[in-house]
């Protein structure tokens, strides 16, 4: 289940939580669908590699791939690769089993927790050779293979991918002697034992034949050092029993998975342990329960060896002197939703080590992780919710940290200087001009700063409270009271066109319909400004029945649509609990139950979207259950059970205010569940929202609707969220400060401030101020496009390449034009014939993000517009191959090629695009973007 369509898992053998992920790769290029190294699709077998990323949306891992082969084979290009069936394989808890078709080679495979246990049964009569490859996949840095004995290869692999300095090291044993070994490429120096290869990435080892036709090979792996792999291995499978490996690793998930039992029969409890029990389903309904607990219990991974030391996020190695696991692969902008509040409730000895491990972190790198892997972080996806994961452990009384140091953790990362949190501080919501994504980085933040406030005021910290709580309110300012969608404002102006299908820069993986209801902290409030219960009622039937195409660019996350609510992606996994939260019960579990029937199936492509290191399955498991945690950090679930019992109980109060308390909800024996009582949560506590302190929250102004570079005079018209507020402007640098009563005309280059403010008792209290800077265009110029650019890269229109707005690296706030598969062509026209003395064309290039430099630039001029004049062809750069870095570069008109100055009317540029991306590209094939800004002329 998820190991076809776009589900991305993958199908071996693993412990719980461990770090071996012995599986097979049918997927060598890094392609989105083969982010999990396996896709059912594929009939091709590779190899079988030691790690893996369950889910996930970037590819990464495949270390240390085995495989058998039956006679002596090239090891470059695969060419040891295998094909084979489905009805060949078998995939269970910790086993994995295939046949090869090529060489009729049976492989079994089960793990321990940081170990991985290979069977082979070889047709008889066949030579036994097993290839070892340490280049697959990721880019290799460095790799090192050590002979030890005859039966012993040790070494590790270094290696660069969505980590940029993974390390792994490896122990590998054979039961039977290494006869010969053939190395890719050829090693020097001595072959008696030990022998050092340093560079080698390849070997085809071949064992002498023993008297039977099974051949069996552990791996052991560490992140600390050979000597850690050694330990690990000798440690966790010291026999050569694979059958007695696979019964331990089985029994390990069957401790994990019967922390849930399904039965026929009503709860009941027994020696101290729960059995949570509903209604018995159909086979496939147990199969997809089970599947996704077994996938909420894959990561993160168990990092730390056997003695406790690991490597940290200072790449040195330290030990954790038994106090506690360390882990790796913190998906958390997915995982704080379900996961980790699912986890807090079956597993709290982990959960304390997850955030040991957050707090490691932040002594070691200076942060809390975002999206960490192998002591790597990735910087992947937004906000920072590892102070989710920490105050709603906290909250629910799982304390075996450094309280302090937690906080002090959670405050430094919610207070650092990156681009984001600049503008988010200075403005009160993130500026569509300083940073990608500012609307749902604005809404995450919000939510965040909520976690930090309250563990703020747990801890007694009195002003910090203070001041997160306030800004836990920002969200208010993406607010646009006039659609009641929440959206991005550039140059403090709401951005036009404006449309909630769309998907674009301004939204993570989403597009407004998505990110409109994400207040999870402030519900009540959320509901106000929509305009209360019937008007969030109506929105929310508006998202469920909208249509279900997105509009601008294609996004592969947004799937699983019922409307615009799309559960193939986190943003909208809350969603459908609002209904419920706003008195209307049916319609939430309409939803939820065509959720559960739809999205998830016992298919290969069960899962509507990317299982997401657990997220995708802990949303289901929740359900399963009746409940959900809508807001992490609140110590209570949403209970959605039989809801007849449940009005008739003495706790129920009204519609609103439906949940099971945390505190009844687990017992005081880890990892238990007991579902007995009935409490009460009310969302957005009303006097705990009145009680800010004495500072009250001012909504950030905006301006309606105005472009930055205007042609004769512009209107502007201001606005604010909140009714009692007043709005004072300045014009230009004067600081004198207007009361704001009616819009106004600007007509020369402008830079206006302006603030929201309110009294209260007797106290003036204001926003921010906010800052907007107007161009006017030049009147002796204008703009002909030939070409037509893409909708969401149009930096204003065909004048905003003349308008002195220069497009920076940071080119997803939307200052850069954007041309997709075509040559770019334009013609500036002057007002009259001039003098010229040069010509200047800005260009683009980040390819990661498919955009890159075009091959050849040509300008042309004319008096006329119909004879022209082609200055020398401009191919002064070499696109280079897989180049990391956002780069700019001008091209200036080659003084050789015009007698300068000379006289023009006409300008033309015409600039050829790359084509299609290239073989290495993980977009291979698809067409290159031309990004352009600011065509100048001296």
């Amino acid at each position: 289940m998820g190991t076809g369509g776009h589900g991305h898992t993958f199908p071996g053998a693993t412990a719980p939580f461990g770090f071996c992920q012995l599986s097979p790769d049918t997927r060598i290029d890094g392609s989105w669908d083969g982010c999990g190294g396996y896709h059912y699709s594929d009939s091709v077998i590779y190899g079988f590699s030691h790690t893996h990323l369950s889910g996930t949306g970037v590819s990464d891992y495949g270390d240390i791939l085995l495989m058998p082969v039956t006679s002596e084979t090239a090891l470059d290009n695969y060419q040891y690769r295998s094909t084979f069936y489905h009805k060949n394989e078998v995939a269970t808890a910790g086993y994995y089993k295939v046949l090869l078709n090529e060489t009729q080679v049976q492989v079994e495979l089960t793990a321990s927790r940081r170990c991985g246990f290979h069977r082979y049964t070889f047709p008889k009569g066949t030579s036994h050779f097993i290839v070892l490859d340490l280049a697959h996949r990721d880019e290799v840095i460095d790799t090192e293979i050590q002979q030890l004995d005859d039966y012993t290869l040790q070494g590790y692999r270094y290696s660069k991918a969505w980590a940029t300095n993974q390390k792994i090291f490896f122990e590998i044993k054979f039961e039977d002697p290494i006869k010969d070994m053939l190395f890719e490429p050829q090693p020097s120096g001595s072959k008696t034992a030990p022998v050092f290869i340093e560079k080698s990435q390849r070997v085809l080892i071949k064992l002498a034949s023993g008297k039977s036709n099974k051949v069996q090979v552990k791996v052991g792996l560490s992140g600390v050092d050979i000597q850690g792999a050694h330990t690990n291995l000798s440690a966790e499978i010291p026999h050569w029993q694979f059958d007695e490996a696979k019964q331990w690793v089985e029994n390990e998930w069957h401790k994990e998975l019967s922390k849930f039992s399904i039965a026929e029969k009503t709860s009941k409890k027994k020696n101290q342990e729960w059995q949570y029990a509903f209604q018995a389903p159909e086979d496939d309904e147990r199969v997809i329960f089970y599947t996704a607990l077994y996938h909420c219990m894959i990561a993160p991974n168990i990092y730390s060896d056997i003695d406790y030391r690991y490597r940290g996020r200072d790449d040195r190695i330290h030990s954790t002197q038994g106090k506690f696991d360390y882990y790796t692969v913190f998906s958390l902008w997915d995982t704080y939703r379900a996961l980790h509040p699912l986890l807090t409730i079956i597993d709290k000895k982990r959960t304390n080590d997850f955030i040991n491990t957050f707090l490691r972190q932040f002594e070691e790198g200076g942060r809390l992780p975002v999206w960490e892997l192998s002591s790597n972080e990735t910087n992947c996806m937004i906000g920072y919710h590892a102070v989710s994961v920490i105050w709603d452990a906290y909250n629910k009384g799982i304390r075996d940290y450094d309280a302090d140091l937690a906080f002090r953790a959670m405050k430094s990362i919610a207070t650092e200087r990156s681009d984001a949190l600049v503008s988010y501080m200075q403005y009160g919501y993130v500026r569509a001009d300083d940073d990608a994504e500012s609307v749902s980085k604005t809404l995450e933040y919000a939510y965040n700063d909520w976690c930090v406030a309250q563990m703020a005021k747990a801890l007694g910290k009195t002003e910090d409270y203070r001041y997160f709580e306030k800004r836990s309110h920002n969200w208010k300012n993406v607010f646009d009271p006039t659609t009641g969608f929440m959206r991005a404002r550039k140059n403090s102006t709401l951005i036009e066109p404006f449309s909630p299908y769309l998907v674009d820069n301004n939204y993570t993986e989403a597009n407004s319909w998505q990110y409109s209801f994400y207040v999870p902290h402030n519900y009540h409030a959320l509901r106000t400004m929509l305009g209360g219960k019937a008007a969030l009622t109506k929105k929310l039937d508006d998202l469920f029945q909208a249509k279900e195409q997105t509009e601008g660019r294609v996004q592969s996350d947004i799937t699983g649509l019922i409307g615009q609510y799309a559960h193939g992606n986190e943003p909208s996994h809350h969603i459908a609990y609002l209904y419920m939260l706003n008195g209307q019960f049916e319609k939430g579990m309409q939803i939820i139950k065509k959720i559960m029937s739809d999205f998830y199936k016992n298919a290969a492509d069960g899962y509507i979207g990317n299982e997401d290191c657990g997220q995708m399955s802990a949303w289901y498991v929740l359900n399963a259950l009746d409940l959900y945690s809508f807001c992490p950090g609140k110590n209570d679930f949403i209970f959605f059970g039989d809801i007849a019992n449940l009005r008739a109980s003495s706790d129920f109060i009204d519609n609103d205010r439906v949940s099971i308390t945390i505190q009844r909800f687990m017992n005081d024996v880890s990892g238990v569940v007991e579902i007995d009582t009935f409490g009460v949560w009310d969302f957005a506590d009303a006097k705990a929202y009145k009680a800010i302190a004495a500072d009250p929250f001012v909504s950030s102004p905006f301006i309606v609707q105005a472009q930055r570079a205007f042609e004769q005079e512009q209107l502007i018209e201001l606005r604010s969220n909140q009714t009692e507020e007043k709005i004072y402007y300045s014009v230009d640098t004067g600081r004198i400060w207007q009361l704001y009563t009616e819009p106004f005309m600007i007509s020369a280059n402008t830079l206006l401030q302006f603030k929201s403010q309110v009294q209260k008792n007797k106290q003036l209290f204001s926003s921010p101020i906010q800052n907007a800077v107007f161009t006017k265009l030049p009147n002796d110029k204008q703009v002909h496009l030939k070409s037509k650019y893409t909708a969401t890269y149009h930096a204003g229109g065909p004048m905003g390449l003349v308008d002195g707005i220069y497009g920076k690296t940071n080119w997803r706030a939307g200052d850069w034009q954007g041309y997709q598969g075509q040559d770019f062509e334009a013609v500036v026209a002057l007002d009259k014939v001039k003098e010229i003395s040069n010509v200047h064309a800005n260009f683009l290039q980040d390819q990661r993000a498919w955009i890159f430099f075009p091959t050849q630039v040509d300008f042309y001029f004319s008096t006329d517009s119909i004879s022209w004049t082609k200055s020398e062809s401009w191919q002064d750069w070499e696109v280079l191959r897989d180049e990391e870095h956002v780069t700019l570069k001008k091209v200036a008109l080659a003084q050789h090629a015009v007698n300068a100055p000379f006289t023009a009317k006409f300008i033309k540029v015409i600039a050829l695009n790359y084509g299609n991306l290239p073989a290495w590209h993980p977009g291979a094939g698809n067409p290159a973007y031309i990004f352009i800004d600011e065509i100048e002329i001296d």
